[in-house]
């Protein structure tokens, strides 16, 4: 019911030390209070990667549960069986990562001391993420839910930050259990600031934390003797840093974790540039847990930022050998790879193929949570990926983004994971070529999706007053014909891309109509060739083995 076996490609594989920022899983969180964004809204932005995860998004009926009623819990990554909880008697309506009263809780994995895991707990992080959902109807109260929980069943996941935030706050709480057998957890859970933003990327960013403030500081009472039980720390209690004592600090946790807050930071505050030299480990000054931005954040901003690359900094993918011969603005894995003894490194941006899944939700506390609410969603590589709305009130997940869809063995034309994919997968063999004509359709797209809105929520408002029920039918409807139309559109442009870019050539066109010689021949095809510096490179390496002798024909 609650767990259902269907459900468990959608979050994540269990995450090892090792894959926290490795090879395989990653997720990036942003979260906004409602006085730094533009509208008043807070945000809950998260991106799902992994090559082991299907984009496809899940939904919870609310349920009434008879009295002494228990669940069946199965690993989240596993698929094993972990035990039973109880039931409640009621359950909320929960779509993907935010329920029906706008609480949306999303997660990063950090791993930390991996001794902590206790392996006979019955509850994961993924879990314990959708039961929560399932019971909450404000932030605070997900944290009272989620520690109560794993305080009575057990905590078998490794290190987490998530994300919690409903149409008031937005809270960020880190969590790692107590080793085996060991019931419960330590953990720290600080309100984000109204006018911050916050942001998290696999590696445990709270450190020092006020112990005499319980307004905007959570904690489980034995967070720090734990640590001095454990050897993890033998400071003053007002010293303690859980990041330092629960995650101490590595390579991989700078440059391929906090890396991504600093470029989330940059973009947001100009002054976060300078610590660059920390991701870059030439300082050990580590960046606040939050910064106040300097321009409110709209959505369309938070949508790009997660599509970042490291654009226009030291980081960008676009400096090296590796973007050619295309400009290609990604790195395929593995991460880590080997040279003559040595081992280098790949650098891990937000957006990229990884990306199964990605979205931001949006929390609004001046309309009716079922209308407030929204997850624009999108799947696969976030950098070509579109956004599409879909309200709390929504009964039924769209089509091409349903459970059962289609699967990573099985391509589905009907299911916009492989349709862009598909889209995507074209355009990472001519990148500097494809991603505008891409690029183009997808802002169009989501701008009008934007545009709509107001129309769209005036009239699901009207329903409102009628009936919360006939706004449910006609939002659920909406964000339908909406995915529809984009997946109809999504298959033209691969069509389109494919005509024009075939074969290596370019063909001309006009406003996406190709010129021809009035016979359904192109008038005139481009050859366009290589960069130069792929040519430099060809010369380099070969002389003049290449080099034309005499008249070039």
């Amino acid at each position: 019911m609650v767990m259902m076996k269907k459900y468990l490609s959608y979050i994540g594989c269990f995450l090892t030390l090792l894959c926290v920022c490795g090879d395989l899983w990653a997720g990036s969180n942003v979260m906004v209070g409602k006085n730094a964004s533009k509208d008043g809204s807070t945000f809950c932005t998260y991106s799902a990667d992994s090559y082991y995860l299907y984009g496809e998004l899940s939904y919870y009926p609310a349920t009434n549960n008879a009295k002494y009623m228990q669940t069946d819990i199965y690993g989240w990554d596993t698929h094993r069986y972990q035990g039973k909880i109880d039931e409640v008697s009621v359950t909320y309506a929960v779509l993907g990562n935010i329920n029906e009263h706008q609480v949306c809780i999303t997660e990063s994995t950090f791993g930390g001391r991996k001794e902590l895991v206790d392996t006979t707990g019955v509850l994961d992080y993924g879990n314990l993420i959708y039961i929560t959902l399932q019971r909450s109807k404000t932030a605070q109260e997900a944290i009272q839910v989620m520690t109560d929980l794993v305080n009575k069943y057990g905590y078998c996941s490794m290190g987490e930050t998530f994300s919690i935030a409903d149409p008031n706050e937005v809270w960020i709480m880190e969590m790692i259990g107590k080793g085996p057998d060991v019931k419960g957890a330590v953990w720290v859970a600080l309100r984000v600031p109204d006018d911050c933003i916050c942001a998290h990327t696999n590696h445990s960013r709270i450190t020092t934390f006020p112990l005499n403030d319980r307004d905007n500081c959570k904690y489980s009472r034995d967070v720090i003797s734990f640590a001095k039980e454990m050897g993890y720390f033998n400071g003053k209690n007002k010293d303690f840093s859980f990041s330092d004592a629960y995650d101490p600090m590595s390579f991989s946790a700078r440059r391929f974790c906090d890396a991504r807050v600093w470029s989330i930071y940059r973009k947001v505050n100009p002054d976060m540039e300078k610590y660059i030299d920390y991701v870059l480990g030439k300082s050990d000054e580590r960046m606040p847990l939050w910064v106040k931005p300097a321009h409110k954040v709209s959505l369309l901003e938070l949508k790009n930022l997660m599509r970042d690359h490291f654009e226009n900094s030291p980081l960008a993918l676009t400096n090296d050998v590796g973007a050619e011969p295309f400009g290609a603005d990604y790195r395929f894995e593995p991460r880590f790879w080997e040279y003559k003894g040595e081992t280098y490194f790949n650098e891990s941006p937000i957006a990229g193929p990884k990306n199964a899944f990605s979205f931001v939700a949006q929390m609004r506390s001046w309309l009716p949570s079922k209308i407030g609410g929204v997850l624009w969603f999108g799947v696969d590589d976030a950098t070509f990926t579109v956004y599409v709305p879909i309200y709390c009130g929504t009964t039924q997940v769209p089509n091409c983004f349903k459970t059962g869809n289609g699967s990573l063995l099985e391509f589905s034309w009907d299911s916009a994971y492989w349709v862009f994919n598909w889209v995507s997968n074209m355009a990472y063999g001519k990148y500097k070529y494809m991603a505008p004509d891409i690029r183009k359709v997808q802002s169009e797209f989501e701008q009008k999706l934007e545009d709509n809105l107001d129309v769209v929520e005036e009239a699901a408002q009207s329903l409102y007053r009628k009936s919360p029920d006939y706004a449910n039918r006609f939002l659920t409807e909406y964000s339908e014909n909406q995915a529809s139309i984009m997946m109809s559109q999504w298959k033209s442009l691969g069509e389109f891309l494919m005509v024009k870019y075939a074969d290596g050539n370019i063909k001309r066109e006009r406003n996406g109509i190709f010129i021809d010689n009035g016979w359904g021949v192109p008038n005139d095809i481009q050859t366009p060739g290589y960069s130069d510096s792929y040519y430099q490179r060809v010369v380099d390496e070969t002389g003049e083995k290449f080099k034309v002798k005499g008249e070039a024909r």
